[in-house]
C-alpha cells in the first residue's frame, strides 16, 4: 500500500530539500540489502525530522527504534554542538549497518547507539530528554509513553511515527489484530493527556506530534 499517491509525493519530493549525499547512500542501501525497507522514514519524513529538531535545537534526543539509522542522522542535524543523541535498537543484527553510517557521518561523536530492551534501559538514563522519537514496536507504545513523558523537559517535543498504521485506526478492529488495537489505544492516551499538546500529522503513515507543557490548559 502507497501512503501518497505517487505523483503527489513526487511532487513533494521535487519541492523539498534535497536529502544528504550519506542519507542518500543509506536510503538505497536499505532497500537493497535490509528486509521490509518501507520502515525506512524516508526523504520526506526525515526533513520534517531534521526541520522539527532543528526548530528546537534539542541538547538530548531519545530515538526508540533505530531500524538503519536514517531518521537518527535527520535528527542529529538540530542538535546543539555539545549534545547527544541516543538510539535504542532491538535487533542486534541491524546495529552495525547503522552504525556505519553514523560513523560516516558529521555527528558520529554525538549519536550513541544501545541494543536491547527500550523499556529496561530507558530508567537508566539519569537526564531529561529534549526530543523523543518513538518508531518501535507498535504494542508498547503506550509503554513508551509512559516511560518518557516525566522525563522530557517542559516544552520538549515527543514524536511517534505509524499511528494510521496504513490506515487502519479507521476501521473495526478484530481482535486478533493488537497492533492496531494498541495504536488506537495510544492515539486516545496521548489525545487525553492533559500534559501534551498534540497534532497527528497524515505525513506518510502518521506522525504524532506532542509537546510537554506539564498541563496543556494552564492549570
Amino acid at each position: 500500500m502507497e501512503f501518497l499517491d505517487p505523483e503527489i509525493e513526487q511532487y513533494a519530493l521535487e519541492h523539498s530539500e534535497e536529502e544528504s549525499t550519506i542519507l542518500n547512500e543509506l536510503n538505497r542501501q536499505t532497500h537493497l540489502k535490509i528486509l521490509q525497507p518501507r520502515m525506512l522514514s524516508g526523504h520526506l519524513q526525515g526533513r520534517i525530522l531534521s526541520m522539527l529538531s532543528q526548530s528546537i535545537q534539542p541538547k538530548t534526543i531519545l530515538e526508540i527504534g533505530t531500524y538503519t539509522g536514517y531518521s537518527a542522522l535527520c535528527m542529529a542535524e538540530g542538535l546543539q554542538n555539545n549534545g547527544v543523541l541516543y538510539t535504542i535498537e532491538i535487533n542486534k543484527e541491524l546495529a552495525p549497518f547503522a552504525q556505519k553510517y553514523f560513523n560516516k557521518s558529521p555527528y558520529k561523536n554525538l549519536i550513541k547507539m544501545m541494543v536491547g530492551n527500550a523499556l529496561e534501559i530507558i530508567p537508566d538514563f539519569n537526564f531529561n530528554w529534549d526530543l523523543v522519537f518513538i518508531d518501535a514496536d507498535k504494542e508498547n507504545y503506550s509503554n513508551y509513553f509512559d516511560s518518557v513523558i516525566e522525563r522530557v523537559n517542559k516544552g520538549g517535543m515527543i514524536i511517534a511515527d505509524n499511528v494510521l498504521w496504513s490506515g487502519k485506526v479507521t476501521r473495526p478492529t478484530s481482535k486478533n489484530d493488537i497492533e492496531t488495537k494498541a495504536l488506537k489505544t495510544f492515539n486516545e492516551k496521548v489525545h487525553s493527556d492533559s500534559r501534551v499538546s498534540n497534532v497527528l500529522m497524515p505525513v506518510r503513515d502518521g506522525m504524532m506530534i506532542m509537546i510537554y507543557s506539564e498541563n496543556k490548559n494552564g492549570i
